[in-house]
């Protein structure tokens, strides 16, 4: 476990090294205009100076050594464009709280009702009209089938425009303090991870269900109950345990659209100023987080799943003895 673990580490930081060298590479070959507030103002004169300050007149070699050294201690860079001269490690202090708020009340939600559906759609696969199992497909289909920037803002305006959105008072912008326009974005943000839960939950709950050692227990008169809860759904979690680490860290940066749509003052909108107003030192900052998270998910996710199912062995090969 332990030298797996290591092996684990050590490609996820080469991963993190080559991702974080192609980034560098290709934001060094943007516009300079990225660089500047006032590009179109400044002689040829003062635009030399600030490259020469920021070093990007060095070459490339030297530059990414540079931001390596600069990296290691914390430091992200200073916002050129957004918020002149401002930090980033200061800006991203002050929008990941609106995100780790509505990103972890959005996983509680997704969990929440994504299991349990997925449960009762895998019951319900051996009932005789499999009603659950029809409904809780139809609602899948649905989420997966359509883009989800379609039912994103068809949440937006229903919710927001209904009679009934209405009279409850939801409203089309989020507003900090107001709990009622928490609604609208929370479901947004839920409803893609709900279907996806569900989904993977009830197809590994259906095929542990038709395994030989689960016949066998229903045949000794093993009740029903203990058998899906002891044996069918412990292990049909064990492979979907390996998603939630990456899930639980994406959503707590936030989604992208669905801030930006709500105006939620949060990383995934930040993400997408910095891109409109062509910010390439926090453009580089927050798409590195991303990665490192990502990769990140992934590493927690194969250790937990050895943790949760100590069965598991990574050392040996399928069929080895």
């Amino acid at each position: 476990m332990a030298k797996y673990i290591i092996k684990r580490v050590l490609r996820s930081l080469l991963t993190m090294f080559i991702i974080i060298t192609i980034l560098f590479c290709l934001l060094r070959m943007m516009p300079i205009e990225g660089y500047f507030e006032n590009y179109d103002k400044m002689t040829e004169t003062q635009i030399q100076a600030k490259l020469n300050v920021l070093g990007l007149n060095d070459p490339l070699p030297k530059q990414l050594w540079n931001f390596y050294k600069q990296l290691l201690q914390g430091d992200l860079g200073t916002s050129n464009v957004y918020r002149v001269g401002v930090s980033i490690n200061e800006i991203v202090a002050e929008k990941m709280p609106v995100s780790l708020r509505m990103g972890l009340m959005s996983l509680c939600i997704s969990l929440c009702l994504g299991l349990p559906l997925g449960i009762l759609m895998a019951r319900s696969t051996r009932s005789r009209f499999q009603i659950g199992d029809r409904l809780g497909t139809v609602f899948i289909v649905i989420v997966q089938a359509l883009p989800s920037a379609v039912y994103h803002i068809l949440i937006q305006f229903l919710g927001s425009q209904s009679s009934v959105g209405k009279a409850i008072g939801f409203k089309m912008l989020f507003e900090e303090g107001e709990p009622i326009t928490y609604v609208l974005p929370l479901i947004s943000l839920s409803i893609g991870s709900i279907a996806y839960y569900a989904m993977w939950l009830r197809r590994y709950m259906v095929d542990e269900a038709n395994k030989d050692y689960i016949r066998l227990a229903r045949a000794k008169g093993v009740p029903s109950a203990k058998i899906s809860r002891s044996h069918v759904f412990r292990n049909a979690f064990v492979p979907l345990v390996q998603y939630i680490p990456n899930s639980i860290l994406l959503t707590l940066m936030g989604s992208l659209y669905v801030e930006s749509l709500y105006s939620i003052p949060g990383m995934g909108g930040l993400l997408v100023t910095a891109i409109k107003r062509q910010d390439n030192t926090l453009v580089q900052a927050l798409v590195l987080i991303y990665a490192v998270l990502s990769i990140l998910g992934l590493l927690l996710g194969d250790i937990l799943m050895a943790i949760v199912d100590p069965r598991i062995s990574f050392s040996k090969k399928e069929g080895s003895r």
